[in-house]
């Protein structure tokens, strides 16, 4: 399906984010979003700074940095920060152990967090695993889309937390199963219920068969938005009703389906 502008405008997206291992993110420029956040997938893929610069030029940039990787350690190894580009703004995440060394695996989150909110006050706080940390930095919270957001959300709003919420989401513009098993099939496997209810060994994409694939059909309307642009937007429109102030989409099928 070839997208445009404006029916990617109609999904309600605030915002793009991109995997630099993916894509060329300085294509970040033809999105048709004002805010962009780049994904952290390891040292060899962090983007230069001139790239960076580029794409800042011309776009609310966030870079994801997680605080226990050598180089963005606010209480240890912190050289990467002074290599990030003015303008250039940061999500403070513990880190995905796929993109850590066992030693930085082993270091503390808590303080590395507030450390990080608190040597820059306009960082958003990724939340995956680590919610009541990021909740105590009084920081935006980054959520990743679950089958609970919206009922955490109206929680985090009923309680009282008036700071802003912004929601993740792998975003697949086709409700054909095939393509959004290939799509997200996999990474919707990955999360902890999924995993638990899928027959062991079982495929993960199109060729997912019986109870793997009706698991996989639900989690990834789960766990990712799914369908029309027009469908979408009511997934997102949803998620603002409930607390959600802005809702970040990551192009599952290729940055092509978001530039306009």
């Amino acid at each position: 399906m070839l997208t445009t502008g404006k029916t990617i405008i109609e999904t309600g997206l605030d915002a793009a984010a991109l995997k630099p291992a993916e894509c060329d993110v300085s294509r970040a420029v033809e999105l048709p979003f004002e805010t962009v956040a780049i994904d952290y997938e390891g040292r060899e893929h962090l983007p230069d700074e001139a790239t960076l610069a580029g794409i800042a030029r011309e776009k609310e940039v966030r870079l994801t940095t997680p605080v226990r990787a050598d180089g963005f350690d606010p209480l240890g190894d912190d050289a990467n920060y002074d290599r990030i580009p003015e303008g250039v703004n940061r999500v403070a995440v513990a880190g995905h152990a796929a993109y850590l060394t066992d030693e930085e695996r082993r270091k503390a989150v808590a303080p590395r967090l507030r450390a990080a909110v608190e040597r820059d006050s306009t960082a958003w706080v990724g939340t995956e695993g680590v919610e009541r940390l990021a909740l105590a930095t009084g920081a935006t919270q980054f959520e990743l889309l679950s089958r609970t957001t919206e009922r955490d959300l109206r929680s985090l709003r009923a309680a009282g937390f008036d700071g802003e919420l912004a929601v993740y989401a792998p975003t697949v513009l086709t409700d054909d199963d095939d393509e959004v098993l290939d799509a997200v099939g996999g990474y919707a496997a990955r999360r902890g219920p999924v995993a638990s209810a899928l027959p062991d060994g079982a495929e993960t994409d199109r060729a997912a068969t019986g109870r793997a694939r009706e698991v996989l059909s639900a989690a990834t309307r789960d766990y990712a938005l799914v369908g029309t642009p027009a469908e979408i937007g009511e997934q997102v429109a949803r998620l603002k009703e409930v607390g959600a102030d802005l809702v970040v989409g990551y192009p599952a099928r290729g940055i092509e389906e978001f530039v306009g």
